[in-house]
């Protein structure tokens, strides 16, 4: 319900008027213009009702007192019974939404404070179109920079970029409507991740920038990335499905303001670096900038249990482990090193298939018909090499007559015995 403050010395005009907005809006009255004043800062009312002429102060210096106090403009109607056009004209002059004259008609003046609200709710609209990113609910990206410039020059705090990890497969591979509901998500659990009096925004794409005001602390801000990044594995599978098996996660690049510098437009390429350096050490992390270009390694990496999250499988989905092509490199020839002290062999499968444009939809079919400790590449678009670990001959007629069933499409199957 929208909030009136209706200002007017004589109590019985105060009843009246408050009597006749009751039923449709929330009322608050006071007496003189010192008590709507002070009245104004607590409640902050959509609109001001406010007698014209009244002693101490009049309408126009409470309209001039109010306006010194709010960030934003004031829609205020006067009501007089001065019959004067003067004193219409200078209300309209210093910015009157209305003008009523008393004794007041309960029809005209609903009628007039609907038109005032109504007018409010058009401009809100309008405000929050310009600024809020429809998708998400968060700033956009014009909003967020022109915020942030604000911010950065007055504020310390951590300026923080924030990235989507391997969101593309989500496009890719469930289409762009899941790509809308990660980003949906995602916006959800940033919101939930921090306070209030911090900022948020899209920057477009997946990509999304924050402000945490305070004195950084470093730990803090690596626990929240990392809880982030357990949130954002269990809303991708409870939407995407518990096989899902991307490694969706968020990079976080920091830098301290004003450490670093107040100027947002110098300040963000520096996150962005910081950015960087977490996309080039094992991405899902959080990293600093410091002075000088300087890089502070990604916070996972700092002990040895942070290192081995680094190394560690984020998403421990089911199906084979599927790398890039110089990935598989390594872990070829680590296996064969390795293949004397097996029970059985490793074998080694390529497979083609006679559509290149369905790489990632094979990907996917290969990786679910096997296990978590195979390996699967991609190679030359329409090839795909396979490691079936501690695996024999018998296990890969197994394997090829579950992706025959899966697949239903021409391929070429070769195997052979790692040695």
């Amino acid at each position: 319900m929208k909030k009136i403050l209706i200002v007017d010395d004589e109590k019985m005009m105060l009843k009246m008027a408050t009597r006749i907005l009751a039923k449709n809006y929330k009322i608050i009255g006071a007496t003189s213009g010192a008590e709507a004043i002070e009245l104004f800062k607590v409640e902050r009312p959509d609109m001001v009702l406010s007698d014209l002429l009244m002693p101490e102060m009049d309408g126009y210096t409470l309209h001039r007192e109010l306006q010194s106090v709010s960030d934003e403009p004031v829609p205020i109607m006067f009501m007089t019974a001065d019959e004067s056009d003067e004193a219409e004209s200078r209300g309209f002059e210093i910015g009157a939404a209305d003008y009523i004259r008393k004794p007041l008609k309960p029809d005209v003046l609903l009628r007039r404070v609907g038109n005032i609200i109504d007018n409010l709710d058009k401009i809100i609209g309008l405000k929050q179109a310009a600024t809020i990113d429809p998708m998400t609910g968060l700033l956009n990206k014009a909003a967020a920079q022109r915020e942030l410039t604000k911010l950065c020059s007055t504020k310390h705090g951590v300026l923080m970029m924030i990235d989507l990890d391997s969101f593309k497969l989500v496009n890719d591979l469930y289409g762009h409507a899941m790509g809308d509901k990660i980003l949906i998500a995602f916006a959800d659990i940033l919101r939930h991740a921090f306070r209030s009096s911090d900022l948020l925004g899209r920057m477009g794409g997946d990509e999304f920038i924050a402000f945490c005001t305070g004195t950084p602390d470093e730990a803090e801000l690596d626990h929240k990335v990392a809880q982030i990044n357990v949130e954002l594995v269990e809303v991708a599978k409870r939407l995407m499905g518990d096989d899902m098996n991307i490694p969706i996660g968020t990079s976080v690049g920091c830098v301290v303001v004003p450490d670093e510098g107040n100027d947002f437009a110098a300040l963000n390429p520096k996150a962005d670096k910081a950015l960087y350096n977490v996309k080039q050490n094992g991405k899902h992390g959080c990293a600093f900038y410091h002075e000088a270009g300087q890089v502070e390694q990604p916070a996972v990496a700092r002990n040895i249990s942070g290192m081995q999250m680094i190394l560690g499988e984020r998403n421990k989905a089911a199906g084979a482990y599927v790398v890039e092509f110089e990935q598989f490199k390594a872990i070829y020839r680590l296996a064969v090193r390795l293949v004397d002290n097996y029970q059985k062999g490793i074998q080694f499968l390529r497979i083609t298939i006679d559509e290149p444009s369905a790489t990632d939809e094979f990907v996917e079919v290969l990786s679910k018909s096997l296990r978590r400790s195979d390996c699967v590449t991609t190679h030359g678009g329409n090839q795909f090499f396979v490691l079936l670990m501690e695996s024999t001959s018998d296990d890969v007629e197994i394997v090829k007559k579950r992706v025959l069933e899966r697949w239903a499409r021409p391929l070429q199957f070769e195997s052979s015995t790692v040695d």
